[in-house]
């Protein structure tokens, strides 16, 4: 009974909250302990922040995660895409959507294309979002992977206070997939109308999430220390090698693609045929399995999905194998 530990506070234990925090000075951002809410999974949030809006229109980049569509579909919403051309590097941009106050779902490093938004092109949606009135749901789950070079989070954008939600995942950087935690951040000068979007979602929060075991919280909060932020990076590094390896197989095939810099995914050009046709080539010629591009919504047909998420033998044994496909064209 001594050390029993029963529901958390509706927003997370403080000590994590303030953890994740702390951690976000690490980018030059200043966030505040309670403008930080702990959850199950990025997935989640990401579905359940639409309960905050009533009737509006909701911007879903196209290809992409596939929740953010079927969330807005889910909660009865305006749902139109936004497509991401290839010879855009497969990036949003705001000036197809005009003066419109929307919600819109940014996911950077995205997935499944890998593509990165640097600097300019947040403050492109900053400045959009301040000048209609929308709101932007950034995901920034794959954080972990993105080089010094590039942005790791929207809200070290000038003006991203008023206008942006951030959602944080610590099951691509420090291997919580089954363990599931996440976090999402609103700041308090964040407004919808007269409310606080941040006092919405936590009666919301309370109403509908009794929080994650205290022995996962620890978890996550060892998982930001200095000992644990090292662990991370060693892991990521491996999977950032898997990467670069697997682009260097495609670019040998003379295969075009996205991502595999800052982002343990390569999206690439399909050869020939349908993706679920090339999902079936790599399945039978070479027993090697990636994600059909239509899976990500329209857009996504006519590429394809490899992962760097599997051990340095694995990622050898696969390019092995990719090789005797007779799909690639050469």
């Amino acid at each position: 009974a001594a050390t029993f530990h029963g529901y958390p506070p509706d927003g997370g234990s403080p000590f994590l909250r303030e953890a994740i925090a702390r951690a976000y000075a690490r980018f030059g951002v200043s966030v505040r302990a309670d403008e930080v809410w702990v959850s199950d999974g990025a997935k989640s949030d990401a579905a359940h922040l639409l309960t905050l809006f009533g009737d509006c229109e909701v911007v879903v980049p196209t290809p992409v995660y596939p929740v953010y569509a079927d969330a807005a579909c889910f909660a009865g919403k305006r749902l139109t895409y936004l497509p991401m051309r290839a010879e855009e590097g497969f990036l949003p941009h705001p000036d197809a959507l005009g003066d419109r106050d929307t919600v819109v779902y940014l996911c950077s490093p995205n997935n499944p294309t890998g593509a990165v938004m640097d600097r300019a092109l947040l403050a492109e949606w900053v400045a959009y979002a301040l000048r209609t009135g929308s709101v932007l749901l950034f995901d920034a789950a794959y954080e972990a992977y993105v080089g010094a070079d590039m942005p790791h989070t929207i809200l070290a954008t000038p003006g991203a206070e008023r206008c942006c939600v951030e959602i944080g995942s610590f099951s691509k950087g420090a291997g919580f997939t089954g363990v599931r935690c996440s976090y999402t951040v609103i700041p308090q000068a964040l407004c919808v109308g007269n409310a606080r979007l941040g006092a919405l979602w936590a009666r919301y929060h309370a109403a509908s999430f009794n929080g994650v075991s205290y022995v996962t919280e620890r978890a996550a909060e060892a998982a930001l220390s200095p000992q644990g932020l090292a662990v991370q990076a060693a892991h990521v590094a491996v999977y950032r090698d898997n990467a670069a390896c697997l682009a260097g197989f495609l670019r040998e095939r003379g295969i075009v693609f996205t991502g595999g810099t800052h982002a343990p995914y390569l999206w690439l050009t399909v050869p020939r045929g349908t993706s679920w046709d090339f999902f079936t080539t790599c399945l039978t010629q070479a027993q090697v399995v990636g994600t059909p591009g239509v899976g990500f919504g329209s857009g996504g047909e006519g590429y394809f999905r490899l992962s760097a998420f599997a051990p340095a033998e694995d990622v050898a044994e696969a390019i092995s194998r990719l090789s005797s496909v007779r799909q690639w064209g050469v």
